[in-house]
């Protein structure tokens, strides 16, 4: 019992934190239609900077948002390549991802910066909620509420977002493009907003689980999309292929139930440098799943 109560509490701290990534993700792998590799770059780019931030004295609120400001540029920067130069989507986030590595290792000047001693945006809610006399402590118990929060309302603000006339227009050029800009609309634009937005939230993600971690290292962006591809697949075998809030929540239920099971994996004795085969299992089963269930209904 005591194993399972951890890794239900894993499964929620590490899963809202990380779910922040499968709503970027979602958002150039469903919405888009973009296969954006920026999300390698961005992802540490996210830890990188709010990081050396923090350890520069900035409050963490504000090095947060500089993160995820910091993978919104990443986003527009591989937006730019792609529509003005023409350059292939793949191949532009995969120069802009390779670019991003230096950058990273730039703006931390180390492979790795610890933050165990540095104030974090967690702390500084508790610290806030205590003013009111209520005791609390920053640990897993007001770390799972305190992001929860966080996520609602970054869920609720995209699915607002993409019911906008700009949401509209960036899931429809990721639909179909042609159609769009028969209709006069600017998708350089929205292929612009689109991936800024989704790295934005990939970075956001790489900012929480850097503070949440205690440190950010420059290899922590590694197979990551592949993480986050596997969280939305798993999402959609369970929910299908429903309106924008549906898609969001199976986003978040399957990278709840992806760390779910990342965890459980660890508990029987595999090791961290299983879970990236554990990853491609459970991204092959989410995506088999559908197909032989679709044979069995015939």
């Amino acid at each position: 019992m005591a194993q399972l109560e951890a890794l239900v509490r894993t499964m929620f701290e590490q899963g809202f934190l990380f779910a922040f990534l499968g709503l970027g993700v979602l958002i150039t792998f469903r919405f888009f239609r973009f296969p954006d590799l920026t999300a390698e770059g961005s992802y540490p780019l996210g830890g990188a900077v709010v990081a050396a931030l923090i350890v520069s004295g900035w409050h963490p609120l504000l090095a947060t948002i500089a993160a995820t400001l910091a993978g919104s540029a990443a986003g527009v920067l591989t937006a730019l390549v792609h529509t003005k130069l023409r350059i292939n989507n793949i191949i532009a986030g995969i120069i802009v991802m390779t670019a991003l590595y230096t950058v990273n290792l730039r703006i931390m000047g180390a492979a790795n910066v610890p933050l165990l001693d540095q104030p974090t945006i967690v702390g500084e809610v508790v610290r806030g909620l205590n003013l009111f006399g209520l005791g609390l402590r920053d640990n897993a118990a007001t770390t799972i509420p305190i992001t929860f929060v966080l996520l609602a309302v970054a869920g609720f603000a995209l699915v607002r977002f993409f019911h906008t006339h700009l949401g509209l227009a960036v899931r429809a050029t990721g639909q179909n493009e042609a159609m769009i800009l028969s209709l006069g609309v600017d998708i350089d634009k929205t292929k612009i907003v689109g991936l800024a937005l989704s790295n934005g939230f990939i970075a956001l993600s790489g900012a929480l689980i850097a503070q949440n971690h205690g440190f950010s290292d420059i290899g922590m962006g590694i197979g990551i999309l592949v993480a986050g591809a596997a969280a939305v697949l798993i999402g959609e075998t369970i929910f299908g292929d429903r309106t924008v809030g549906w898609w969001v929540v199976a986003a978040i239920v399957g990278m709840l139930i992806y760390q779910f099971l990342a965890a459980a994996a660890l508990r029987v004795g595999l090791t961290a440098n299983d879970l990236k085969l554990v990853t491609a299992v459970l991204l092959l089963a989410a995506l088999a799943v559908p197909r032989f269930r679709m044979r069995i209904l015939k």
